[in-house]
């Protein structure tokens, strides 16, 4: 059988995709941080094309690449320890504008003669920094930010001396070079993030460092995205058949148009029923994709079999390996029955790769079922044509193909489904009881016109009873947890700050219509440290 790791597919698709990118560009030199793909889509959504290098990229592969600026990302490790990436490049030789972000930061000012070292008052979270003199960085932000402003922060590690040239433009209260600058050259660190939402003001400092240091123009626009990824399918796909691993979210809607678009009757779509589906689920696939867009649909009722197979399981890793194995088995064999298919193609979307380890440098949150399950060496050849895109890029494709708004703007629903929202072992009992809770949460959201205004939410039913009184008797019932946040990335997200009224209503109505269940509590963690999902 072929090795068809994922990976290497990716990276042909982006291959063909750079091929044909005009206009200036910006070279993400990739130090592992979990962030550094957020910095792509930053820079995207600024309208200019960026690319991520590894550290060990050398210094003629992005010579090549002729980048207007470098952006070096932040990372896990201490660029103290044994264990820092290895750097293959020049940067003095590169000349052009260089924005070190944390660990950037700190590698910058360790390579070019600063210190750094681990200090007792480290950072995480929001913090207020304090702007120092003037900056091209910071240029006209006083209007709108102030001289003091919130960013967000996440590191052990500080600059403690400068390196020669540069100069100290903020501080917080216990970081005296949150920011620095070396002018002369167009070189700046800082030590938070400003890719993130968190920090307020970062949109405009990433604007200030591409638009007016680097000089970059806004070429990089969705509806040449489109045009570029349905060329870059056909060259990769060629004469062959795709099957499409369909789940009627938006990350597979949007592949399955850009697919339609791309080999028109080569791409047949597969619906996996695997029983761990909200309310109504199947039928409304079914409707959308076979009756609306007319895709050659096939779907397959495999309820029992995931079920017996998940049964005892609580640990959610093997959830996920075993769901991730079960759905290429039952494309395989129904690739067989069509007689045709080459391809297996899937909605994996950047975050997806990330939090599975996917990306190179980047350290494992959880695996996603369609990434950390896929066997290593499978009889179809794996097509993820979104697998550059982060969720908000994926829906402004969706809207230029003409995908209907309540798909596009639909909350993301995990692969593994309902598997990860019921935490311990699953049994039909407990899925009943949660898509019922789930489908009365999104229902009151909707009727109180708050559904759109959250990024995602959904609920999740605990392996613990607790105990309630309902008409004077003593009742021991599960416990359930409903989530819902803000998020513009889903690599950063905060809690939805839901009327308390309406949360206490929700809690009522749960608890007097779903049998079985005797308490419900809101979720207030933020991501990170927390993620989204519970598992």
């Amino acid at each position: 059988m072929p090795d068809t790791a994922p990976l290497k597919n990716r990276r042909r698709l982006h291959a063909f995709l750079c091929e044909q990118v005009g206009g200036d560009k910006i070279a993400i030199i990739n130090f592992g941080s979990q962030y550094t793909r957020l910095i792509a889509r930053k820079v995207r959504e600024l309208g200019v094309y960026s690319e991520i290098y590894s550290a060990q990229s050398t210094t003629q592969q992005l010579l090549d690449f002729a980048p207007r600026a470098i952006i070096l990302s932040g990372g896990p490790e201490s660029v103290d320890s044994h264990s820092a990436p290895e750097v293959g490049f020049d940067l003095q030789a590169l000349n052009v504008p260089t924005l070190g972000i944390c660990y950037g930061m700190q590698w910058l000012a360790r390579q070019y003669g600063g210190k750094t070292k681990r200090v007792d008052s480290r950072e995480f979270g929001s913090v207020l920094i304090d702007v120092q003199g003037s900056s091209a960085l910071f240029d006209g932000m006083q209007a709108d930010c102030g001289a003091k402003h919130t960013v967000w922060m996440s590191h052990g590690d500080s600059v403690v001396r400068l390196p020669s040239g540069f100069s100290a433009i903020a501080e917080t209260e216990y970081t005296p070079i949150a920011a620095m600058a070396d002018e002369s050259r167009s070189w700046y660190g800082l030590q938070f993030h400003p890719e993130v939402t968190h920090t307020v003001c970062g949109t405009a400092i990433l604007n200030n460092f591409i638009h007016k240091i680097a000089r970059c123009s806004p070429s990089w626009q969705p509806a040449n995205i489109i045009a570029r990824s349905v060329d870059s399918i056909r060259r990769i796909v060629g004469d062959e058949h795709v099957l499409l691993a369909l789940s009627g979210g938006v990350d597979s809607s949007v592949a399955a148009l850009l697919l339609q678009q791309a080999i028109g009757k080569k791409l047949h779509c597969i619906f996996v029923d695997n029983g761990l589906l909200r309310a109504g689920e199947r039928a409304q696939v079914v409707e959308t994709f076979e009756r609306h867009f007319g895709v050659d649909l096939y779907v397959v009722d495999a309820q029992d079999a995931f079920l017996r197979a998940l049964k005892d399981v609580d640990d959610p890793e093997q959830k996920r390996q075993i769901i991730g194995r079960m759905f290429i088995e039952i494309i395989e064999k129904q690739a067989l029955t069509i007689g045709k298919i080459d391809w297996l193609a899937q909605g994996t979307i950047y975050p997806d790769i990330i939090e599975s380890a996917g990306a190179e440098g980047a350290h494992l949150i959880k695996s996603h079922h369609n990434v950390g399950g896929l066997p290593e060496r499978m009889k179809l050849k794996v097509l993820e044509p979104l697998a550059y895109f982060f969720k908000d890029e994926v829906r402004k494709l969706g809207a230029a193909l003409g995908l209907d708004k309540e798909i596009i703007e639909r909350h993301p629903f995990p692969g593994p489904g309902l598997a990860v929202r019921v935490l311990g072992p699953l049994d039909k009992e407990s899925l009943q009881l949660l898509r019922r809770v789930d489908t009365l949460f999104l229902k009151a959201l909707r009727d109180h016109h708050l559904y759109d205004q959250v990024a995602q939410a959904f609920a999740v039913i605990l392996p613990v009873k607790s105990v309630g009184v309902m008409g004077d008797r003593r009742q021991y019932g599960r416990v359930v947890v409903l989530r819902a946040v803000e998020s513009e990335d889903f690599m950063t997200a905060s809690s939805a700050e839901l009327p308390t009224a309406l949360l206490a209503e929700i809690a009522s109505r749960i608890v007097n219509e779903v049998p079985g269940i005797t308490r419900v509590c809101y979720d207030l963690s933020s991501k990170p440290p927390a993620t989204i999902e519970w598992e």
